[in-house]
Parts: structure tokens; sequence; C-alpha cells
């Protein structure tokens, strides 16, 4: 942290994002000053940070969240509470049907994938790691189904393991506070993001930002009509007032 302070103190972005609020350049310093304050804000306004999918062990966590892609955490709370009932653990459901899952699954979305996945993933926790979750991105990676997003969020909530989770609420509401360099991206890098924002903040916050964010995507800073008026961001966030 006390590095890059130091290097960014006289340098400016590379992509030559204007200070919005006052006429000029941000430097890289000014800008990790922006976001510190910035998410001592939402620390106030969100004070509980959570992870709203429903879970009681690891295991069930990485289900739940194999299952959010593409779907609203309220929408797999909805199926889980059965699913976990019939499979409780990876050898109940590695031994399972694939279609009868997607019976219980069916309306979230890409059901028949995400069936496959948790067959296949319940199976390589039995045969490979002795039916328990694992804790390091490499081996959680290694399942079906799971990717980056997935096992930062098992590391940082079921494990208490610094993670950051980038959604499609993060990276709205981090590109429009200009928080990373590709803001002006349509595209942009869900992994860069991770390391770029990881970079700018202690580990032990990370999990905790990410829910933060999520919670002010939601509740806020909207993907159509944010609601700046009422943000309480809107009098340092570079994209305030302009968004339609």
């Amino acid at each position: 942290m006390t590095s890059r302070r130091e290097s960014g103190k006289n340098d400016t972005d590379g992509d030559g994002t204007a200070g919005r609020r006052t006429g000029g350049r941000e430097s890289k310093a000014e800008r990790l000053a922006r976001m510190h304050a910035e998410y001592d804000i939402l620390r106030e306004v969100y004070p509980e940070a959570y992870c709203a999918l429903h879970f009681h062990n690891p295991f069930e966590l990485l289900v739940a969240t194999v299952l959010s892609a593409q779907t609203t955490d309220k929408r797999v709370n909805s199926v889980t509470p059965e699913l976990f009932e019939r499979y409780p653990d990876p050898a109940a459901m590695g031994g399972a049907n694939p279609l009868d899952i997607e019976d219980i699954i069916h309306s979230v979305g890409f059901y028949h994938a995400k069936a496959e996945h948790l067959v296949g993933l319940s199976r390589m926790l039995v045969d490979d790691f002795q039916g328990t979750v694992p804790k390091t991105m490499e081996e959680l990676t290694q399942l079906p189904g799971v990717g980056r997003k997935t096992a930062n969020v098992v590391l940082g909530n079921a494990f208490r393991i610094p993670g950051f989770p980038v959604d499609t609420h993060v990276t709205r509401v981090t590109g429009r506070l200009r928080w990373r360099t590709d803001w002006r991206s349509t595209h942009p890098d869900p992994v860069k993001i991770e390391h770029e924002i990881c970079d700018c903040f202690p580990p032990e916050d990370w999990t905790d930002l990410s829910h933060r964010l999520i919670f002010h995507g939601r509740q806020t800073c909207h993907a159509r009509k944010p609601d700046c008026l009422n943000c309480p961001l809107s009098a340092t966030c570079p994209s305030a007032g302009i968004l339609d």
C-alpha cells in the first residue's frame, strides 16, 4: 500500500481521466485517496456487509454460488432448501441423477449445465478432496463450473480467506466511479478488475468491499437510471448526473 501511494504522487492516470470535480487531471495518488474516502462512506451506508446467498457450510455456499450465475440470489435461495434437503453433502449430490437436480433448479436458468456442474464438482470433491471443499483458488477453480468469482465468494465467506468477487454490480460501480483504468471498456476483464482493485485495498477489506459495492449497485447505482440524486457518493463520483 505504501509503495503504491508513494509511487503515484506525481503520476496522472494513463487514460487521461479528468478530475471532474476539480477541473484538472486526477493523479493516481488522488484517485487512491478518493477510493478510500468513498469506501469509508460505503462502510457507513452499508454497515452490515454479508453474502445474500443462504448457506450453512462451505459446500452449500459453493453449490449456491454456482447456481447464482446469470440469476438472482433471491431465486437461488428459493430452490436451495429442497436441493440441500435431498442432497446434503458431496457424496449425495455426486451420486444424483442430473435430471433429478434439474427438476429442482429449473427456475434458476441454465439449469441443465448447472446440474451437470453440481454432480461433477461433487464427485470431484469426494474423489480428490476427501469430500471437503478446498481452501485455495487453485484447487477450487479445478472444480467443474467454478471460476475465480465463485472461488472468491467461497474463500471470503465460507473460510474468511481474502477474496474479491467481481460480478456485474462490482464491474458497473467500479467503472462509474473510475476506480479502475479500463472504465471506458465495454468488455472489461473481471480478472484485471480484481487485481487492480485489490492492489488498492488491504486484503482484510476485499470481501466486505465486494459486498458493499454489490449492495450499492443493487440499491442505488442501477444498470439503468442510477439514482444519482440520492447517491451518497455523488459529491465525488465522476459519473454522477451524466448517466441516463
